[in-house]
């Protein structure tokens, strides 16, 4: 059982009779789309931040850079966090704790972002999902072309030296983690700390991720269905990046999309255009960069969305002629 149901029923309840929107009308479904992705999104957040200060306090930052920088990796750690992006089942938005408690514990930016472009296209629930609709060849096909999204994104983007790029807060939080960390704290006083700064972290993210959600709700309620199977079409040239263009405003995580993608397919459009249509649905998406904006720098997110943009569009294309 989902759960999240008793919100969507309460929800529904004040969507539906109390503000009396008509479920068939598009400012109906946009409205209660907004309020039950606000309210679920908002709880995860304040829930994975309480749990990332805990892990932030007690994570050997030292240890952890001195093992990461006193060895040559060859990539390894891209493929770590490729790997761990896979098993966290979270979407882009609430990704982003995460994020920083990466940064924080001076893990290298490229490595971060390995994990930040996977962890929004796989989960478990996504896996088992695609390959019920498309088969295990298929799924395994697509878990192996997301990591590689992740490992090659992430290894390009940390070439390009772009940590100034990262929003000076997050470097102030490790700063001020720094400075207090020898003092002893009692249990009672290590939980407020874990609530405040868990607290404080969602208030700063939270107008982002709302902005985000308006979008997503706009789109969710108002672009008419078919719209997309309109302009994808199997004998475009160009289908692959424009499905990837066209999925930009779009806001869902990968088990909301995976059936659009299968109506695509059914549709007559190839798979290598329908996964890369859903791809950027789940990556790449323009409230993802509303709410990454709190972390990013104007530069690091163009650099960031261009290289994996470029990714899924080769994916899409490779898919489209060696996968039948």
């Amino acid at each position: 059982m989902d759960i999240f149901y008793p919100i969507q029923v309460l929800v529904d309840w004040l969507t539906y009779k109390i503000i009396n929107l008509s479920p068939e009308a598009h400012l109906g479904t946009s409205v209660n789309f907004f309020i039950y992705d606000s309210i679920k999104i908002l709880l995860l957040l304040l829930v994975i931040n309480y749990f990332m200060a805990i892990l932030r306090h007690y994570l050997p930052i030292e240890k952890l850079r001195d093992f990461l920088a006193s060895r040559k990796w060859y990539g390894v750690d891209y493929l770590l966090a490729s790997i761990f992006g896979t098993i966290t089942p979270f979407c882009s938005c609430s990704s982003i704790p995460l994020f920083i408690g990466f940064i924080e514990a001076g893990i290298p930016l490229g490595v971060t972002l390995s994990f930040l472009i996977t962890s929004p296209l796989v989960n478990q629930v996504a896996v088992v999902l695609f390959a019920g609709l498309f088969g295990w060849k298929i799924m395994i096909l697509y878990v192996i072309s997301a990591m590689l999204l992740g490992i090659f994104g992430g290894f390009i983007l940390g070439k390009l030296k772009l940590e100034k790029y990262v929003a000076d807060y997050v470097w102030q939080i490790k700063s001020q983690k720094t400075e207090i960390k020898n003092q002893k704290e009692t249990f009672t006083v290590l939980i407020k700390k874990f609530w405040q700064e868990g607290f404080d972290l969602t208030k700063k993210i939270t107008p982002y991720v709302l902005l985000g959600i308006a979008v997503g709700a706009a789109i969710h309620g108002f672009i008419p269905a078919g719209f997309f199977e309109k302009y994808i079409t199997a004998d475009n040239l160009f289908a692959v990046p424009l499905a990837t263009i066209l999925a930009v405003p779009m806001y869902a995580n990968a088990v909301g999309v995976i059936p659009i993608m299968q109506s695509l397919v059914e549709k007559g459009i190839p798979l290598g255009t329908a996964m890369a249509f859903m791809m950027a649905v789940v990556g790449l998406s323009l409230p993802e960069a509303l709410i990454l904006k709190r972390v990013m720098k104007i530069k690091l997110l163009v650099y960031f969305f261009g290289i994996t943009t470029i990714n899924i569009i080769i994916i899409g294309y490779l898919f489209n002629a060696f996968v039948k």
